[in-house]
């Protein structure tokens, strides 16, 4: 068995000790021209990507998390910069928008024959499967690779309703185990503060059909992705 870990990071000693359970906070708006208008905030259910940017900024920074186990308050340095860093997690909106296709009940569970030619085309119409094994794994493995961490989007839901999209979750990924074609993703998920948190799937076959595996009781997989990440020097920690 393989196994890469990016050093100096584990959930209990780089990951935040509170949960992703913040207290009624203003609301502040993203819109997705022709998808949805997405809140941040208490309405926004938690502030998982501003959780897990903020983390992985710590941690290049080599600055230790607070050891507070409740979150920071609204209107707080600390509060400000998870927030600010939630916006930054949606990359323009280029993140939202890949929840929102992965989640389209018309992507096909299996790998099309015909997929390769609406490619060509320019049209996104991989199985999820191909997704998570041919595109995506390959992008959070290279980043781990490298020593780097890697923000993962995990897809929660298959629907048309943009309103769905706060179903589903950021993460960061700390390492993997690689056994034969079976991948173990290592996570620190701000739901789970502390916790040894696994994303497993087998990457045998690209054509096929899976649904990744979570250790959590949180809701079932349906696929995940890579997301864009740019490190910020994080001043309300300094």
């Amino acid at each position: 068995m393989t196994t890469v870990l990016v050093p100096r990071f584990t959930p209990q000693t780089a990951g935040f000790r509170f949960r992703n359970a913040f207290a009624p906070a203003p609301i502040r708006e993203l819109r997705i021209q022709g998808v949805a208008t997405l809140t941040v905030g208490d309405a926004a259910n938690g502030l998982c990507g501003g959780m897990s940017f903020s983390a992985a900024d710590l941690h290049r920074a080599e600055v230790a998390p607070p050891s507070d186990t409740t979150p920071p308050v609204a209107g707080s340095p600390a509060f400000d910069y998870i927030v600010n860093r939630q916006i930054a997690s949606f990359a323009g909106g280029i993140v939202p928008l890949r929840f929102y296709r992965l989640m389209d009940p018309s992507r096909p569970e299996r790998e099309p024959i015909w997929a390769p030619w609406l490619g060509w085309a320019g049209v996104d119409r991989h199985s999820r499967t191909y997704v998570m094994v041919h595109e995506e794994w390959p992008r959070i493995r290279r980043d781990l690779d490298q020593g780097k961490l890697s923000m993962i989007g995990l897809v929660r839901a298959i629907d048309r309703d943009p309103h769905k999209l706060s179903s589903n979750h950021q993460v960061v990924a700390y390492g993997y185990d690689l056994e034969g074609s079976r991948v173990t993703l290592r996570i620190y998920d701000p739901n789970w503060p502390g916790e040894e948190v696994t994303l497993g799937f087998d990457a045998g076959d690209p054509n096929g059909s899976i649904r990744p595996t979570y250790s959590t009781t949180d809701a079932p997989l349906v696929c995940f992705f890579r997301a864009p990440y740019e490190a910020q020097e994080p001043t309300a920690w300094r």
